[in-house]
């Protein structure tokens, strides 16, 4: 994620939604690419969507442009959720990313704003969301806490190094 920076004039013509993932939006998801230097802090789509798949703790949401998935991640309330929150009421946000073609139009924040909206439409008991984000990787850091998302000091250690737990507080 090192085109967070977010354009609103970009984005001020264009319809950013967020909608639960269909095989719709297949064709694209499949062709996401992320330079290296992005793709060690995320999974990719077409990864995700397999592991969704197979565990009904994985949700996958898709960040649309126009109708056009642009963004992708997955929200998650298995047994790892525990590594991350104490809460029952939370969910785990993971594996968020922009197509790289796409970076830079100011998606990945209006995705992350309407998230709150999103989660009690469609989680309405959930009261938290939380993620763990690479320390190393400051872009993504600054875009989330941008976007409502808190600090508190939680680390843990993730595949890739430590990670600071971020945390958003759902008030509904």
């Amino acid at each position: 994620m090192n085109k967070s920076k977010c354009s609103s004039q970009a984005v001020s013509a264009t319809v950013v939604e967020l909608a639960p993932y269909h095989c719709k939006h297949d064709a694209i998801l499949h062709t996401f690419y992320l330079p290296e230097d992005q793709r060690q802090f995320t999974g990719m789509p077409d990864e995700m969507l397999a592991l969704a798949k197979q565990d009904p703790h994985r949700y996958p949401v898709v960040i649309t442009a126009n109708g056009r998935a642009v963004g992708f991640f997955i929200l998650y309330d298995g047994e790892d959720l525990a590594d991350y929150a104490n809460a029952s009421e939370a969910l785990l946000l993971r594996a968020f990313s922009i197509h790289y073609a796409d970076q830079g139009q100011g998606y990945a924040k209006h995705g992350l704003l309407q998230l709150p909206q999103y989660i009690s439409k469609h989680f309405p008991n959930v009261r938290e969301i939380v993620l763990g984000v690479n320390a190393r990787n400051l872009p993504a850091q600054n875009l989330y806490l941008t976007c409502g998302f808190q600090d508190k000091g939680d680390t843990r250690m993730g595949p890739y190094g430590l990670q600071h737990i971020l945390k958003m507080s759902l008030h509904y």
